[in-house]
């Protein structure tokens, strides 16, 4: 990593969807306590970049380095070290349908080598306490509206105390007011101290909470100003 302190860096990088490039030549820093959006049309590169982020597609053009991680040539054996240190928050939350929200969350600590039971319990206890959830701890997803279930998502996300937060379109499934609670917590996760990368559609919510935004459009990553936004 550079001395400026970024969590995230790409230089000269292209990202490819099997043997598909969707984005060339992009060059993409993220400081540490950082919240970043990125904008762009369905296909036109976002997801992708999150996945190359986190490993689930390699980067084999350009530079990349995520939390001290180098991206290029990294072994699937380092994934998981890497991933500890991501938290990662998707549109359709991904939760165990058949375990409770508390059942969720070990589930996650015991797959990243927590032994400790009251350790455990008491890191569960504290993310869902962050997200305002304690008291649906027992509760089944089904029991829960999606603002919820994404809460329990984001909580999840924070359970290994990462440095980095990529959000695919964390608001996709919800109502406004629902969005603008998710995306009040993801701020407030990034003004202590993480970096957050947020793709997203919902401009109306880039407009209320105004953040660096980067668009991805003709195999480029592009910064645009907030004010001039554009429905796509």
């Amino acid at each position: 990593m550079s001395e400026t302190e970024n969590i995230i860096e790409l230089y000269n990088a292209s990202i490819y969807q099997q043997e598909n490039r969707v984005l060339s030549q992009i060059n993409f820093e993220v400081k540490k306590g950082e919240f970043v959006y990125l904008i762009g049309k369905v296909g036109s590169g976002k997801t992708s970049l999150i996945k190359t982020l986190y490993a689930e597609l390699k980067l084999i053009e350009g530079e990349g380095r995520v939390v001290d991680f180098n991206l290029v040539g990294l072994k699937n054996k380092f994934v998981p070290q890497l991933r500890r240190k991501i938290g990662i928050v998707f549109q359709d939350f991904q939760l165990l349908t058949d375990r409770t929200v508390y059942q969720n969350l070990l589930f996650v600590l015991k797959a990243t080598n927590w032994k400790n039971k009251p350790e455990m319990d008491a890191r569960v206890d504290e993310v869902l306490d962050k997200v305002n959830l304690l008291d649906k701890k027992n509760k089944m997803p089904h029991q829960l509206s999606g603002g919820e279930q994404q809460r329990v998502v984001i909580a999840r996300a924070l359970l290994n105390e990462p440095d980095v937060i990529l959000a695919d379109e964390p608001t996709g499934n919800l109502d406004p007011e629902t969005s603008s609670e998710i995306m009040q917590l993801l701020i407030n996760i990034s003004r202590n101290g993480k970096a957050v990368v947020m793709a997203t559609h919902n401009y109306s919510l880039i407009k209320k909470f105004p953040a660096r935004t980067l668009k991805c459009f003709a195999e480029k990553l592009s910064l645009v100003d907030n004010n001039n936004l554009e429905m796509e």
